[in-house]
């Protein structure tokens, strides 16, 4: 038997301050990113960034909403989902997301912001 593993840890800097959203059914949602270096750079140039989405359900987007801001250090632990959609125009697109199970500040603690995860 193989076992298939689909786990992402990152660890960012918030592109956006997370609102807290409500699907039709009433269930709590974030989406926002983050900004993540890679751990190489080529020789002679800067590091690359990369910018992943991140969204999260229930409590764990009323935490985000409630403690993240922009430009604070999070770590997020999840796993990487893609889907597709039709846009109005009848083109296809495909999205690539964490969905997150954990969020944590990587910060110090900020006014306002004292019982966030750490």
């Amino acid at each position: 038997m193989i076992i298939l593993l689909n786990v992402v840890a990152l660890m960012g800097r918030c592109t956006a301050t997370p609102e807290l959203k409500h699907t039709k059914d009433g269930i709590a949602f974030s989406r926002f990113g983050i900004a993540v270096e890679r751990d190489y750079k080529k020789e002679g140039k800067d590091r690359e960034t990369d910018f992943p989405d991140i969204i999260c359900w229930r409590h764990e987007a009323e935490f985000a909403a409630k403690y993240f801001e922009k430009g604070q250090l999070i770590a997020v632990q999840g796993n990487l989902q893609t889907r597709t959609y039709k846009d109005t125009d009848g083109k296809n697109h495909k999205v690539v997301e964490i969905h997150a199970d954990e969020l944590y500040s990587a910060d110090y603690k900020k006014a306002g912001k004292a019982d966030a995860k750490q």
